[in-house]
């Protein structure tokens, strides 16, 4: 009975997945239980809808999203022009469509929409057929979320969307030599795109080559973050008891710096312990890809792969102060619906490829 109940699901996979939502549920509440805003409450519940999104899209299977991806391409186009006219700001940034009692952040689901769109469209071209006008189609489905999730603006979000694409493009079989001279184009005009970067962007990029170039202004917040996890020394300072943190010496500890909560508290052994967590879950993902025969499903589970790595590289890179800070949260941990919930879809695409090559 339990063979039957546990076949083809992959163990490693949601194993990962629930702790990282366990300990995330931890640290949410860690950061917030002074202020009562009662974010590990609502949490609980977006972590119940999302593991039940987990489970019940292996047995739908990938093929069907796929079959509607155009459909839902066009969903999460409309809900981004929606959130220019109509979306709700926080700390600057217009990205949330506000739902009654609930609020969406259509960028979170505009990344799935984009990848199922672009792999069903790379998957029903072979590369033999010529590869410039494939090429150049799968581009402009990426261009056209990316533009509108810029101006937003959100241009950590829009980042995530060229790791995303590179790793598809290759697994399709695209020429490197075409590859290089695309990406390369475009790592050239990096500096053109200074002129169109609010101010605050402009000094973001700024502060992360020098930190202490305002260190009570844009710098601030990078500062104390690698304070914060600094602090935690090998052991850390014990659940609940951060002071940077604790204190509100780095903002939004409970979303984008939750990390830093983990860094202070459960110290380089705990960060550790995260990390392993997510090598896990990467490699779980990795070798689903690996032992599919389907291209769609290849680069479907590379889409995925190198979407959440990326998320997850950017987002603890600026705790450290290796990356810009983005505005990103971390995936599974941070507070946040539709981030929990596109994460947990993803992954659950991911598991429908594994339960399809086990079953048959």
């Amino acid at each position: 009975m339990l063979r039957r109940l546990f076949r083809g699901i992959h163990l490693p996979l949601v194993f990962s997945v629930l702790a990282l939502a366990m300990i995330g549920l931890l640290f949410i509440y860690s950061a917030s239980y002074r202020d009562a805003g009662q974010y590990e409450v609502k949490q609980l519940f977006w972590i119940a809808v999302g593991l039940a999104v987990l489970v019940g899209v292996p047995w739908i299977g990938y093929r069907p999203f796929l079959s509607i991806s155009y459909l839902f391409y066009i969903v999460t186009i409309i809900l981004l022009a929606f959130v220019d006219f109509l979306g709700s700001k926080h700390l600057g940034a217009q990205r949330w469509l506000d739902l009654g009692p609930l609020s969406i952040q259509p960028s979170e689901f505009a990344k799935l929409g984009t990848m199922l769109a672009v792999v069903n469209f790379l998957g029903s071209h072979h590369p033999w057929e010529g590869q410039t006008r494939t090429v150049a189609t799968a581009l402009f489905l990426l261009a056209v979320p990316f533009m509108l999730i810029v101006k937003q603006p959100d241009l950590g979000t829009a980042l995530l969307f060229i790791p995303m694409s590179i790793v598809m493009l290759y697994l399709w079989g695209v020429r490197k030599r075409f590859l290089f001279t695309v990406f390369g184009s475009l790592a050239l005009a990096v500096p053109l795109a200074w002129e169109f970067l609010k101010g605050y962007q402009k000094k973001r990029l700024l502060v992360f080559l020098n930190p202490n170039l305002d260190p009570l202004g844009s710098g601030y917040t990078a500062l104390q973050a690698k304070i914060a996890v600094g602090s935690g020394g090998l052991w850390g300072k014990g659940y609940l008891a951060g002071t940077q943190t604790q204190l509100h010496f780095v903002p939004e500890h409970h979303t984008d710096f939750i990390f830093c909560v983990i860094g202070e508290e459960w110290g380089f052994l705990g960060s550790l312990l995260v990390l392993c967590l997510y090598g896990a879950l990467f490699h779980a993902i990795f070798l689903i890809m690996q032992h599919t025969t389907d291209v769609k499903a290849k680069l479907l589970c590379g889409g995925v792969l190198a979407l959440l790595f990326s998320h997850v590289m950017i987002n603890i890179g600026m705790t450290f102060g290796l990356m810009p800070i983005a505005g990103l949260p971390l995936p599974l941990v941070s507070y946040g619906g539709s981030s929990f919930i596109m994460t947990c879809m993803a992954l659950g695409l991911v598991l429908s490829v594994y339960r399809e090559r086990s079953i048959f």
